[in-house]
């Protein structure tokens, strides 16, 4: 018998079309089997809620198993679900190609995937998750958006916390009024023709947070993929959908892959790598996507020629090599290695990318930052998020670095958070909102 985490992990297909996989008896009997296999092992109680959540409900059942938990009890533990991947990724001995076949993630998934499919999901948890439309909305009038969200703001994050279920206290990430794709078309940076890697050529998936609230993060991206050599374009056809994944609506996540996968598809073809900006849209192109459009040769293709920005700048290096230029940075840097960044099996990217820098002073933070992507501003659960992330919070503020960066700048800001209900003296620490922009930053390219 091969236990999984002996060998690559196996992830079968997403059945979200067959009937069977809305079979709410079917269900039940494979959350049973999978949580009992949890409970006899508990190897993941300390990756997040969920864990947690499900020993208490066995352990303070009548007979303290399986046998005496009522299914109606399951919920919380499901809700608790961040969807990182770590557990099947990284710690669970029974993934396939173990015989026992167990993919928890995915069973939280299926569970949600349920629920939507008998309209459980509430209007306004669907309004959220409607990033792409918002992000248009917001970027129109970005200074009214930028106000209404912020933390400071007494009138209104109020309202947001009763209407929404936003917490008041959870930091929203901002708008720009000027988007990637409008910036990439008034600025194209002038390529390096010396550069080793001169030749390359990628486009930039931009990612609703990369054209919507943080477009520094694409511009410091493509300059530095100039120097190197690499010809960029920027395109956003959509989001990738991961906020929809998140809830189980799985017919909306397969409809987004095929139109994006059909407009990025011409830019392979002529011979172009894409690169993902932000890693859980990365994780989508590379793993998810093939896994629910599982007949789509556009989405084949794409998720073969998929990389996040780190693990692209760091194979130039390691094959061409980089264009001259870095110089070393004003204080070390702490990296925080994202979840969907780690499962990606392609290795920590963003560090080896920052010790690419001369004489660096890297730190590096592998652990759960506790946001959760949307999961982590919500009211229920908030305090949760900054609960599982405060180990994070606590290790970048004894670092003693300069900097703090995650691939996730979602997870950077929420670790910023959990620095400030530390104990004792705060350090004081600049967050970069990805490591890219530091990386720029060393090269001149950047403030």
């Amino acid at each position: 018998m091969e236990q999984g985490s002996s060998g690559a992990p196996i992830r079968h297909p997403i059945a979200w079309q067959d009937p069977d996989f809305y079979n709410e008896e079917k269900l039940d009997a494979e959350m049973r089997r999978v949580f009992d296999l949890c409970h006899g092992c508990r190897r993941c109680f300390s990756l997040c809620d969920s864990f947690p959540r499900l020993f208490d409900l066995i352990d303070e059942s009548e007979s303290g198993e399986m046998d005496s938990v009522s299914s109606a009890d399951f919920k919380p533990v499901v809700d608790a679900c961040t969807l990182c991947d770590l557990c099947f990724m990284t710690k669970c001995p029974y993934v396939p190609p173990h015989e026992w076949d167990l993919d928890f993630p995915h069973l939280m998934l299926r569970y949600r995937a349920v629920e939507h499919a008998k309209g459980k999901t509430g209007f306004m948890e669907k309004q959220l998750t409607e990033t792409d439309r918002n992000g248009k909305l917001a970027s129109v009038t970005s200074g009214i958006a930028n106000w209404a969200s912020s933390t400071s703001n007494k009138l209104t994050r109020p309202v947001m916390e009763a209407v929404a279920g936003v917490h008041r206290e959870a930091a929203l990430p901002k708008f720009h009024g000027k988007t990637l794709t409008a910036r990439a078309k008034a600025e194209k940076p002038q390529v390096n023709t010396d550069a080793p890697a001169h030749g390359r050529k990628a486009v930039l998936y931009a990612t609703c947070y990369g054209n919507y609230n943080n477009p520094e993060i694409g511009e410091a991206a493509r300059r530095v993929l100039a120097h190197n050599g690499v010809e960029t374009e920027v395109v956003y056809p959509g989001c990738c959908g991961m906020p929809q994944l998140e809830q189980g609506d799985l017919p909306r996540v397969a409809k987004n892959a095929a139109s994006v996968a059909a407009e990025l598809r011409p830019w392979i073809d002529k011979g172009y790598d894409v690169i993902a900006l932000v890693p859980s849209c990365a994780l989508m192109l590379k793993f998810e996507w093939p896994l629910i459009a599982t007949e789509d040769e556009n989405v084949k293709a794409l998720s073969q020629k998929t990389f996040d920005v780190s693990e692209y700048i760091v194979a130039i290096a390691k094959t061409e090599g980089l264009a001259d230029g870095l110089k070393p940075l004003d204080g070390g840097v702490a990296v925080h290695l994202a979840c969907h960044a780690r499962v990606q099996n392609v290795g920590a990217k963003a560090v080896e990318m920052m010790r690419l820098v001369p004489e660096a002073d890297v730190a590096v933070i592998e652990r759960c930052s506790g946001h959760g992507g949307s999961w982590g501003i919500m009211k229920n659960n908030f305090e949760v998020a900054l609960k599982v992330g405060k180990t994070t919070a606590r290790n970048v503020s004894k670092s003693g670095k300069k900097y703090v960066s995650s691939e996730c700048p979602l997870a950077g800001t929420h670790i910023m958070q959990g620095i400030d209900r530390l104990d004792g003296d705060k350090p004081e620490i600049e967050l970069s909102s990805h490591p890219v922009m530091l990386f720029a930053r060393a090269y001149g390219l950047m403030d």
